[in-house]
């Protein structure tokens, strides 16, 4: 059990903290156009970086994690549907896609220059490659 909250707790941290937030009628933040596109973005890449963490810990595949974070923004989409004041939207599933994707991404690139780097990396670093 440690090992698996080590691998996956700061993702399912993070989770929580996006259910939480979309749980809300009004999120704090800036107010500029398409705001809300860059929030849901930003919030998603941090979720791609921790799955993707989760990943190279329990030698999951990373593929499979930009399809977990697509799916969770889908269905923070719908709990949106649940919140008054908020709404679901394809645009914001969208940026959360993205996110997802770059999080991911940019994980795998700094294991990966670790890796050749010489640093530290976990022992089954071989199985976090996409």
């Amino acid at each position: 059990m440690k090992r698996f909250l080590r691998a996956w707790g700061p993702a399912l941290l993070w989770a929580a903290l996006i259910f939480t937030l979309s749980s809300r009628s009004r999120v704090p933040g800036p107010d500029f156009p398409n705001s809300d596109k860059v929030a849901h973005f930003g919030a998603y890449a941090i979720l791609g970086l921790a799955l993707a963490y989760g990943a190279a810990r329990s030698g999951a595949a990373p593929l499979w994690m930009i399809v977990l974070g697509s799916l969770y923004g889908a269905s923070d989409e719908v709990h949106q549907s649940f919140v008054p004041g908020r709404s679901p939207d394809v645009a914001d599933w969208v940026a959360d896609s993205a996110g997802a994707i770059v999080g991911v991404l940019a994980f795998q690139l700094i294991h990966s220059r670790r890796r050749v780097r010489g640093g530290t990396a976990p022992a089954d670093a071989d199985s976090a490659h996409l």
